[in-house]
């Protein structure tokens, strides 16, 4: 839940922050469609992260995809930092989404069935 929380908290105003992200680390947006995608399809995420909080091992399946979404973000900041493309503060924003998929991976462990249901037998109807 904390990841979903943390990531509306985080991502939602954005919607309203184009000019202010342009002035505070230039240049200026020039495509905002890929602004205000990259906002919606993160907060869909976000969404998905609140699912997956409500019953953790019927959407076990899909926490894989949750680590790589935390990741993907982790290892681009990172990447651009060593070559300062990006602002050291994104580091701090990469770090939690760094804690967090490495929860996820933990939450992925613990909501491993401890005991597998049985299969039912197949029956010769010959």
């Amino acid at each position: 839940m904390l990841a979903g929380v943390w990531g509306i908290v985080v991502l939602a105003p954005l919607y309203f922050l184009e000019k202010f992200v342009g002035d505070q680390h230039p240049p200026v947006i020039t495509h905002p469609e890929y602004f205000y995608g990259f906002i919606g399809v993160a907060l869909a995420w976000q969404i998905l992260f609140l699912i997956i909080a409500s019953d953790p091992v019927r959407y076990r399946g899909v926490m894989p995809a949750s680590v790589i979404e935390k990741f993907a973000f982790v290892l681009a900041v990172y990447a651009l930092l060593a070559k300062q493309r990006v602002d050291a503060s994104m580091a701090v924003a990469a770090t939690i989404d760094l804690l967090l998929g490495i929860l996820f991976i933990a939450a992925f462990v613990k909501a491993s069935p401890a005991d597998p249901s049985p299969q039912p037998e197949k029956r010769n109807l010959r």
